[in-house]
């Protein structure tokens, strides 16, 4: 007679567990904390975020001054893909680091008091553990610098950050839930779908914006030489005379100076020298200014517009977003 086997009790802790494989291979159990799946849902919540601000921003700097944007297909693609792996990349270490300490504060908080786990709890966890993570952040750069960030900086980090984790963390507990539940499906599928729908439509929105004339992308000034000769001020008593001639006459102008300790000190230059400008396709780009007197010696980028010129060069480290910028002395005829 042929015995009949009898079903093995499922554990608890094993729920969702998937199905032994032909061939005697070992059933893959998730834990019924959902941790992995609170992880991609979380992560895949801050890509959304992340990449919807970035087009946003974007879209809005399109407007602002600007040295320019990249051209050429290759270009974008580069640049767009590396933005999106260290998206990625920033993503999986704030999840890390924020959300799941949020999501397991709100979870032991709630069993202390015999409560059920739910939202609030994670809603409170959150500017909790912004707070931690901003004070621990801000003690080791201030160990860094020697010196403490003002307060509003640390009030104004916590605040962006608390923003951008709940999202991430109601995401992460609603995943880890369904986990726990049994239920069907991946949160962070939606998650990544209703992003990349809100993404096309942030797009579509920017793009028929820009499209239609109601706003315009930033373009420099069409200027003339005629336009550059002229007085040009600093705004700290340093100026520098460009005569129509190519004669330039500087008093007190900022000359930067690498100090061979990572900084550009200024000194200040007076003498005469030459300039003249730097075209390209016919389109006046810029100064170049050579003063011998005081070893100055500087390519200047034009901005602004074509009522209110500056011209400017970076000073510091590439990259480092600090500009020494002169403005045009524009005398307006007496009436």
């Amino acid at each position: 007679m042929t015995q009949q086997a009898e079903p093995h009790a499922i554990p608890d802790d094993a729920e969702g567990a998937a199905p032994e494989a032909s061939g005697g291979a070992p059933a893959q159990v998730t834990h019924a904390d959902g941790f992995g799946a609170a992880f991609c849902a979380s992560m895949a919540a801050f890509c959304a975020e992340t990449v919807i601000a970035v087009t946003v921003a974007v879209l809005v700097l399109l407007t602002r001054e600007h040295d320019g944007i990249p051209n050429g297909v290759p270009l974008i693609a580069a640049v767009s893909l590396g933005v999106l792996l260290l998206t990625v990349m920033v993503s999986g270490f704030v999840t890390v680091a924020t959300v799941m300490p949020a999501l397991t504060l709100a979870r032991r908080a709630a069993r202390r008091r015999g409560r059920p786990d739910g939202w609030l709890w994670t809603a409170g966890a959150v500017p909790v553990v912004s707070a931690t993570t901003v004070a621990a952040f801000g003690a080791v750069a201030a160990l860094g610098s020697f010196s403490f960030a003002r307060p509003l900086s640390y009030l104004v980090w916590w605040g962006a950050l608390t923003v951008g984790m709940l999202p991430a963390a109601l995401a992460g507990r609603a995943a880890a839930r369904r986990v726990h539940e049994g239920g069907q499906g991946s949160v962070a599928r939606r998650v990544t779908r209703n992003g990349a729908l809100a993404w096309l439509a942030i797009g579509a929105l920017g793009a028929t914006a820009y499209g239609t004339g109601l706003v315009s992308v930033y373009e420099p000034p069409r200027l003339t030489k005629s336009d550059i000769a002229g007085t040009w001020t600093d705004g700290r008593g340093g100026t520098v005379k460009l005569d129509s001639d190519g004669l330039a006459i500087a008093n007190g102008l900022d000359n930067y100076i690498w100090d061979g300790t990572g900084k550009d000190l200024p000194k200040d230059c007076d003498g005469s020298g030459t300039w003249t400008v730097m075209k390209d396709s016919g389109r006046v780009q810029g100064v170049s200014m050579r003063i011998s007197s005081c070893e100055l010696s500087r390519d200047w980028s034009v901005i602004g517009t074509e009522k209110a010129p500056r011209i400017f060069h970076e000073i510091g480290k590439p990259g480092s977003g600090k500009r020494y910028v002169l403005t045009k002395v524009v005398r307006h005829k007496k009436r």
